[in-house]
């Protein structure tokens, strides 16, 4: 097993997580030297790829989780407005890597799709109308448009009127101005523009295990997986954004800050319609209520998706429960991550989510005429021979300790970083792709607090309201809304 030297950076997985942050550090850290290492024979293949994720750009527009009801009916917008400002973030870079010529053309990764929200019944209607209420008049929000008229409903969408019964009581909200995201595109922009700066991508690569030097560096063991032999590669610092793969190298490391956490892996699939007449008729991300028992990542919608240049219709997710940490991880992942610190989490969790694991049993056995009987809730026309299931991406919930119940199911992102900064890695999973720009700004700032105030001047370069709350301004977030749509050339 041979030894190379030292580099500046590792970073592990192939993911829009990995390519943001070289991406980053390479403007801001030009000579500095960076090494990727991926285990399947391409980037972008995991929760990257365009059809293991719906490409929404979460902007909190339309996903009702991320603004629940609470018991006494009321509604608050403060965690839609953090989502929101996250995705400007993203918009924001994304619209800077254009400009310097990083990203190709906009519309190979990024499109226009209205964002909307449907329900049914009255309860329903009602929440939807005091969430409309609540975020109309907030800046990021602007032009959302409400109505619980089905002339006018349809009007933005077909497919969600035709053949509906009459009286039933529905409400939508609409926003033009929502995007569809191509991720696996745009992560292989920025992969190849990595290698064209310098940077060296490895695929057939994977990392067994991550251990601290006695000089405070890291040593990762990596396994070629075609000719089968091993090197380590020292590294200053280490990200490991492996998806459901960082659990266990963060855990191989050592660091104290892993302990507690686990993994709760869902799995899940889709109906896909390619049938470009039925297509046609619905240019619109359309969200719903999720189920009582379902994780947020399973709220039923109905979207629009731009892949490759073509355009499909998904719906879904139908969760489902495997092991597997990673679509092509193994039957062990989940055992295999059990440790006698996250046990008892672990236990909690299990014993506080019964509604959930009831949920994925019934997800699990439910036969197709199920699946499109959902579907038509949405779509009342939809007929089976226009659609066909796909595997989604496999999704690993964050499973942490809590000083009252013992443990939580968190439905998010958890940095996970040493105390020296020198590993850093990323747990959980939505809004995940959609915010990948300020959760690595967030890594940036923890682990190398000694260089980002001097980096300070070419992230605002960069996106120019960091370290400023759009939402604060209307003047200003119209102006940066208006600025980032021009140069990806959506909802214009």
């Amino acid at each position: 097993m041979s030894r190379a030297k030292t580099v500046d950076v590792v970073l592990i997985g192939g993911g829009i997580m990995s390519a943001t942050l070289g991406t980053l550090l390479q403007r801001l850290q030009p000579d500095w030297t960076i090494r990727v290492f991926e285990k399947l024979s391409d980037v972008a293949q995991e929760s990257s790829n365009a059809w293991n994720n719906a490409g929404t750009g979460h902007a909190a527009l339309c996903e009702l989780n991320y603004m629940p009801e609470g018991t006494d009916g009321s509604v608050d917008p403060a965690k839609a407005v953090s989502i929101n400002e996250q995705f400007q973030i993203s918009r924001q870079l994304w619209s800077f890597l254009v400009e310097a010529g990083v990203l190709n053309e906009p519309n190979t990764f990024i499109n226009s799709a209205p964002h909307m929200t449907f329900v049914q019944g009255e309860a329903n209607v009602a929440y939807l109308k005091r969430r409309y209420e609540a975020l109309k008049d907030l800046p990021l929000f602007a032009g959302m448009e409400y109505s619980e008229d089905p002339y006018t409903i349809g009007e933005w969408t077909p497919l969600l009127i035709e053949r509906r019964k009459k009286g039933e009581p529905i409400a939508a909200t609409r926003i033009p101005a929502g995007t569809d995201v191509d991720f696996g595109s745009l992560t292989h922009q920025l992969f190849d523009a990595m290698r064209e700066a310098g940077a060296t991508v490895t695929t057939e690569h994977t990392v067994k295990n991550i251990r601290r030097a006695p000089d405070n560096t890291w040593n990762i063991r990596v396994r070629n997986d075609v000719g089968h032999a091993a090197q380590t590669v020292n590294a200053r610092f280490v990200f490991v954004g492996a998806g459901g793969g960082a659990l266990s190298l963060l855990q191989s490391s050592g660091i104290p800050e892993i302990k507690g956490f686990g993994g709760f892996p869902i799995s899940g699939q889709f109906l896909r319609c390619d049938n470009p007449e039925i297509v046609a008729q619905h240019r619109a991300k359309v969200y719903g209520k999720a189920a009582v028992g379902a994780p947020p990542m399973s709220v039923p919608h109905l979207d629009t998706r731009v892949v490759d240049g073509n355009t499909s219709l998904l719906f879904g997710p139908y969760a489902g429960f495997t092991p597997k940490f990673l679509k092509k991880g193994s039957w062990w992942d989940l055992p295999g991550s059990i440790r006698s610190h996250n046990l008892g989490p672990m236990l909690a969790v299990a014993r506080d989510n019964f509604d959930l694991v009831k949920y994925l049993i019934g997800e699990v056995l439910a036969s197709r005429a199920k699946k499109m009987a959902a579907l038509r809730e949405f779509m009342p026309t939809a007929r089976n021979e226009d659609w066909y299931l796909i595997t989604a991406g496999q999704r690993v919930q964050v499973m942490k300790k809590d000083a009252e119940r013992g443990g939580v199911l968190q439905f998010g992102t958890e940095v996970v970083a040493s105390a020296d900064g020198s590993i850093a890695g990323l747990l959980g999973a939505s809004p995940g792709a959609s915010t990948a720009a300020p959760i690595m700004f967030q890594i940036l700032e923890r682990c190398f607090p000694d260089k980002f105030a001097g980096w300070l001047p070419e992230i605002q370069k960069m996106v120019p309201s960091f370290g400023t709350e759009l939402s604060a301004d209307s003047a200003t977030a119209a102006r940066s809304l208006a600025t980032t749509a021009a140069t990806l050339r959506v909802n214009e």
